[in-house]
């Protein structure tokens, strides 16, 4: 999991850049670049996204979309709730972006109508520039920022399908962890923090409210869905002097009085603030969002996926488009899903074929420790990557009484104007596959993938547009890849072990879209994940409930991976001998995780370039 999605964001981009505490950033030492030198990136991709027209001064053209792109920027910023904005810049003062308010955003129907028709005027004014116009990078940006507006206004009149709420990727479950992740520079920031904490009760009740706006339409959740959203809530119900926030809000208050004076006596001072407002706010927010969505139960229509409802399809091939960003149809994305699984299964007999006594689980990788597999993994990825960007990170663990409400793993990253407070959190449940799963989260997958884009950025609006599927996508593939480095498992293992986690990653996707998009019944869904895997009613149970809480999310993962996986073996049959696989994840890195509309129309323009150039 790449990181938490945004509780909240700025009105007229929301649900267009997919905002999130990871991507809406960008980076110090981007502004005032005007393009991207092939001294940046290096070798043919680093020259492919440079033209001749990048070396004359900016044409009137060029400099009216910088502007208009940097006003869009600040805008967007100024806008975001306060916990958006601390994540996304330690010094937002330094780019002329100023805050009075502190908040932690509004839900609401109405909120998210008026964004949408923000969205068709920020359209409308992006379709004043002509594109042949720009320089190339800007040209990426303007196509990236135009496929994400369109994607969003699919959404239009489906504003009530959206679901805050949900068990493990829910406000209700991420939230807390990024208030206990709130760093602390000043006394301003501290004094932020405890307005926010104090604000999470009339925030949960907004989502209340969404929540029987849903319901009073037909669009309530299921008891099933209603129960694991109350069973997050209540891993929150904390004792307020002895509880992960309370722990993270002294060490904090402790490393801020390295930098700057802080009394004893005003620290007690915000001790007691601070255990006030989690009796007075945090707890009676989350036993109020327990006592309103029980009441709410006996409302769902649906036993079943998202399909069931009067627009459910619509709405899934919007989150398809929204969310994942793929560039495929639903049934161009289960074609691609199950030719990867047809590979899979060739690759698996060939190996078995190669040594029949092959035993996937024969052997474990050999670092078990989370700082030496990172520490490996870098060493491992040279060659094939381009060369990490510097940078420092802190590994955490998820509190054990969290463990059953949270992702097995997840990475935080750091402010854009400090890239070295990157955090990637290790769920201690998930204690099998640590090698790969740290491939994902740090190197090379998510940190790595998220500050070199950074560290690449032209302009700062580019480090906004991002697409989970791109991000998730990335992480998957090279999670694979990690398997086949020299870590320990025995010859044949690591490619079996890619290959098996490929195949039932592109079940599970398959398994999304049959329930909500095709309409399967439980004994449907039965029947598919048999045919593959050993597994009893209560493994399809709980299979059947995660696509139902959480449609489109496993196509994150899969779509993501298809796609790149598609273009390798394009990139690898056109250009035969002289396919690199540096220069192919340098063009995906150089690109930035954009759309995959986006990420295929470049990709096309860079295999013919780098046909014709050695």
């Amino acid at each position: 999991m790449h990181s938490f999605f945004p509780h909240s964001a700025p009105r007229r981009l929301r649900a267009v850049f997919f905002l999130s505490l990871t991507v809406l950033s960008l980076i110090l030492c981007s502004c005032g670049r005007e393009r991207l030198d092939a001294s940046d990136t290096g070798g043919q991709t680093g020259e492919f996204y440079t033209s001749d027209r990048a070396a004359l001064p900016q044409t009137a053209s060029q400099t009216a979309f910088s502007d208009f792109c940097t006003r869009v920027f600040k805008e967007e910023m100024e806008e975001a709730p306060t916990l958006d904005l601390h994540f996304s810049l330690l010094h937002p003062e330094r780019y002329g972006i100023e805050t009075e308010e502190v908040s932690l955003g509004t839900v609401s129907l109405s909120g998210l109508i008026a964004a949408g028709e923000d969205r068709k005027s920020l359209r409308e004014e992006l379709l004043q520039f002509r594109p042949e116009e720009l320089e190339k990078r800007q040209q990426i940006l303007f196509d990236a920022l135009l496929e994400a507006l369109d994607a969003s206004l699919l959404g239009e009149g489906l504003e009530l399908y959206e679901q805050p709420l949900a068990p493990t990727i829910g406000v209700q479950a991420q939230l807390p962890i990024l208030l206990a992740e709130y760093a602390f520079t000043s006394q301003k920031d501290v004094e932020d923090y405890l307005a926010l904490l104090s604000q999470i009760d009339g925030y949960y009740e907004q989502i209340l409210e969404f929540e029987r706006q849903k319901a009073d339409a037909g669009l309530a959740p299921s008891d099933a869905s209603i129960d694991a959203i109350i069973a997050s809530c209540e891993s929150y119900l904390i004792d307020p002097e002895e509880n992960f926030l309370t722990e993270t809000f002294e060490a904090r208050l402790e490393r801020l009085s390295g930098t700057e004076t802080v009394s004893e006596g005003l620290k007690s001072s915000l001790r007691g603030r601070h255990l006030a407002a989690i009796r007075e706010h945090f707890l009676p927010a989350y036993e109020n969002l327990i006592s309103g969505m029980t009441a709410l139960k006996g409302r769902g229509i649906r036993d079943g996926g998202l399909c069931q409802l009067a627009d459910g399809k619509k709405y899934y091939e919007y989150l398809l488009r929204s969310g994942p960003g793929l560039s495929y149809s639903v049934p161009e994305l289960k074609k691609a899903l199950e030719a990867q699984m047809e590979e899979d299964l060739s690759a698996i007999s060939r190996l078995f074929s190669e040594n029949p006594s092959l035993d996937g689980r024969d052997s474990d990788f050999s670092l078990s420790d989370p700082q030496q597999i990172l520490d490996n993994l870098r060493v491992q990825m040279a060659g094939e990557f381009p060369a990490s960007p510097d940078c420092s990170y802190e590994i955490r663990y998820v509190p054990k009484y969290l463990e059953d409400s949270l992702s097995p793993a997840f990475y935080l990253t750091a402010p854009s104007d400090d890239l070295n407070q990157n955090v990637i959190y290790i769920n201690g449940a998930y204690s099998d596959g640590l090698y790969t799963t740290l491939a994902h989260e740090g190197f090379p997958g998510h940190l790595y993938q998220t500050v070199y884009a950074r560290s690449h950025a032209v302009h700062p609006l580019e480090t906004v547009l991002s697409c989970s599927g791109a991000n998730e996508g990335w992480a998957t593939y090279v999670e694979n890849c990690a398997c086949l480095f020299d870590n320990g498992l025995s010859d044949g293992v690591g490619e079996y072990r890619a290959r098996a986690r490929s195949f039932s990653l592109c079940v599970h996707g398959l398994l999304d879209i049959g329930i909500n998009y095709e309409g399967w019944t439980l004994e449907q869904a039965k029947e598919f994940i048999t045919a593959y895997f050993q597994a009893d009613d209560a493994v399809v149970q709980e299979l059947w409930q995660t696509m139902i809480d959480n449609p489109t999310n496993y196509l994150e993962y899969c779509g993501g991976y298809v796609e790149i996986m598609e273009m390798r073996r394009m990139a690898e049959l056109q250009l035969g001998d002289r396919f690199s696989p540096l220069e192919f994840h340098r063009f995906l890195l150089d690109l930035g995780p954009l759309p995959f509309p986006v990420i295929r129309k470049y990709f096309s323009e860079w295999l013919d370039y780098c046909s014709l150039h050695d």
